[in-house]
């Protein structure tokens, strides 16, 4: 990894900015590159640039993979969790999300209709180098690895800047503070999705060649200890008024607004426990949670993201800086035809009756979306998303086209957090506490629904968190994971009780899906026709066939 090819690295691109008209403009070539910000203003710009171009915008390679890291790479994962379907074969994105089979309520059985039939079969037969950009596996790896290689060049400059004044020791470990949550942010997904990894602490490039890749549980223990690093230097930051400077010069100033914006220390360590939650919940399945590890995560929830916190986000722009389309906006539709992902039957209908956020933003098409049989057996629907939502006050929009109105969040929210503490709660016979952190979480994005009462088993708590989870938390990279640890996409698994719109345009109500998934991904060839794993190196290979 420390000699790859194929990631960009930061080499040579113009990192930092200035006015806010320019920020994260990659035309402007007056900003620092890593040779030129060895100063305190030169690190901040770096350290803001570094980690929402090279980590969210583009690669060496693609293959028209749509909106970057957010519609690219964390497209295909809400493509697994079946949360939206895709008709489009760049990177064979159609296929990765595409049923082994689909059982109709007649007793039909509608077959994957690659010719390699399974997604298994499918994963590795094109995770090959010389796919390039057509290895779906490629770009969540390539993108993580940048953000780590550009974290780790912010951590080299500021160790060597000189900062100013009364606070530089607050300055310096702010920046440090900013440069290891990404880390821990970038490790958490490689190891939540890859069946191993690279324990990378150099910056690019380097003369010698690491091939010793680890478990997919040590790179999330890597995660953690850089989520605990910058726990750490946020404890060092003592001056508030040299903090809150650094933070809104690592902050761009488009996205200081809504949601986002210059977090608190104490709301940054909230944030921090929130992603070390999740590192928990999404790498263990449910049967495999045990009390300790439940306690682990209520104790990280309890001072996790509340409902006032500012929290990290992005936001479209004018220039589509770094992030120029979302998932929702590559959903959204005015007609009979839909966007390049289509809204998936199985999360519509998850709603309960009378919920507005259904109100506010799903839109039933003129006629009913039916797509080449030849793509996919599941993604025809009758839905898509409404661009701005219906103007319901108080409630949650998922999707505006306009540019720099659509507000995405980049890591832990309100709601994962209390959704992870119902969870908790319910799964240690606190139920009733459960059931009121799903009830807050529905006041919280305005779905107007009667508040679930005290009482309720344990099986029905779960499955309202479970229908919450997938509703609350659409479209943030979340729902494939949640299939995994839930059990429903191993390929002698089943979901039943499906809508599913058949090839004709019938509806079906009580549809079998199985999906037959892999759990977790191979290391991209990309990364081993390069750096081939070193002799005592971790498998890199999910032994699962």
């Amino acid at each position: 990894m420390k000699n790859n090819k194929f990631l960009i690295g930061i080499l040579g691109v113009s990192l930092g900015m200035t006015a806010c008209k320019k920020q994260l403009e990659i035309s402007n070539t007056n900003l620092p590159t890593p040779q030129s910000a060895q100063s305190e203003s030169g690190v901040v710009s770096l350290a803001q640039g570094s980690v929402y171009r090279n980590g969210f915008y583009d690669l060496k390679y693609s293959d028209g993979v749509y909106g970057r890291f957010w519609s690219g790479a964390t497209g295909f994962l809400e493509l697994m969790g079946d949360e939206i379907g895709a008709e489009a074969a760049n990177a064979y994105m159609n296929q990765i999300g595409c049923p082994n089979k689909v059982t109709l309520d007649n007793g039909t059985a509608v077959l994957n209709p690659s010719s390699i039939s399974t997604q298994y079969g499918i994963l590795r037969s094109i995770n090959i180098n010389a796919q390039q950009g057509s290895n779906a596996t490629f770009y969540e790896w390539a993108y993580m690895y940048n953000l780590i290689t550009a974290a780790n060049t912010v951590l080299d400059i500021a160790a060597n800047t000189t900062f100013t004044g009364a606070g530089a020791a607050t300055k310096k470990a702010t920046v440090q503070a900013w440069a290891y949550w990404w880390k821990g942010f970038a490790y958490a997904h490689i190891g939540t999705l890859y069946y191993a990894g690279l324990i990378q602490n150099a910056t690019t490039p380097s003369a010698t060649t690491n091939g010793n890749f680890v478990t997919k549980e040590a790179i999330i223990t890597e995660s953690n200890a850089n989520f605990d690093k910058a726990a750490a230097a946020l404890a060092t930051a003592t001056s508030t008024t040299d903090y809150n400077t650094v933070v809104a010069g690592l902050v761009p100033a488009f996205l200081q607004k809504g949601k986002g914006g210059v977090l608190s220390t104490a709301m940054w360590l909230r944030n921090i426990n929130t992603m070390k939650a999740r590192n928990i919940v999404l790498n263990t399945t449910k049967a495999a949670m045990t009390a300790t590890q439940w306690q682990s995560v209520l104790t990280l929830v309890n001072n996790g993201i509340n409902s006032t916190d500012l929290i990290f986000t992005g936001r479209t722009d004018a220039n589509g800086d770094f992030l120029g389309t979302t998932i929702a906006d590559k959903i959204q539709s005015t007609g009979a035809a839909t966007n390049t992902y289509k809204l998936s039957e199985r999360l519509v209908q998850e709603f309960r009756t009378g919920d507005k956020r259904k109100d506010n933003n799903v839109f039933t098409l003129t006629a009913v979306g039916v797509f080449n049989t030849d793509r996919g057996n599941s993604f025809n629907t009758r839905y898509s998303l409404k661009s701005g939502g219906n103007g319901l006050a108080g409630v949650v929009t998922w999707s505006n086209s306009s540019a720099g109105a659509n507000e995405i969040t980049l890591a832990g929210t309100y709601e994962e957090n209390e959704l992870m503490k119902a969870e908790a709660l319910i799964q240690t016979a606190q139920i009733d506490l459960g059931v009121q952190s799903i009830n807050n979480v529905r006041t919280y994005q305005g779905a107007g629904l009667t508040a679930l009462g005290a009482g309720m088993t344990q099986a029905a708590a779960y499955e309202e968190l479970r229908a919450e989870r997938r509703i609350a938390l659409a479209f943030k990279g979340l729902s494939f994971f949640d299939a995994r640890r839930w059990d429903i996409i191993d390929p002698t698994k089943s979901r039943t009780g499906c809508v599913v719109i058949s090839a004709a345009g019938a509806l079906n109500t009580n549809a079998t899906i199985n999906y037959g998934f892999l759990d977790y991904w191979d290391v991209p060839d990309n990364e081993l026709a390069y750096n081939p794993a070193a002799s005592g190196a971790a498998p890199v290979k999910n032994p699962k066939q």
